[in-house]
């Protein structure tokens, strides 16, 4: 059951991988989780766009605020099945999430305002990809090296 206080999450949610630029990215680590890190990540709020929700969830998580048009938008989406012990924050037979990809080049001395977890690393890509528990994750971090690699 999904708590009172709380509406249903919407299944459609942003993953917003934050990098250097020099080969390393943000990880944050669950608050309700602890040892589960990953990049920003949020569901879209009711009549909110995929942009404005990464936008948002990158202001909520770190502190830092971007100019959209310092976002990359992937123009890319995956489907995965959310995992049995978060279902309970969706209604009822709702059982897999539309992720959008997004990334965005942050200076590492930007100051990280947690809100929303316990804990911030940077990490050479690769050794994030390692680290992370989503598959879509640790695939767009993979990914994002990759393209640094061919540069």
């Amino acid at each position: 059951m999904q708590p009172a206080s709380k509406p249903p999450k919407r299944p459609v949610s942003v993953l917003v991988l934050l990098h250097d630029g020099a080969g390393h990215v943000l990880l944050l680590e669950r608050a309700d989780r602890a040892g589960f890190w990953q990049s920003v990540t949020g569901s879209l709020e009711d009549g909110e766009t995929p942009v404005q929700a990464a936008l948002r969830e990158v202001a909520e998580e770190t502190g830092i605020v971007l100019a959209e048009s310092s976002l990359h938008d992937w123009r890319r989406s995956v489907v995965y099945e959310i995992y049995a012990h978060w279902r309970h924050r969706y209604v009822d037979g709702v059982t897999h999430n539309t992720e959008h990809w997004f990334s965005a080049r942050i200076d590492r001395s930007t100051p990280i305002r947690l809100s929303e977890h316990t804990a911030y690393a940077w990490q050479p890509a690769l050794l994030a990809a390692e680290q992370v528990f989503s598959p879509s994750n640790r695939e767009i971090i993979e990914e994002w090296h990759r393209m640094q690699a061919q540069r």
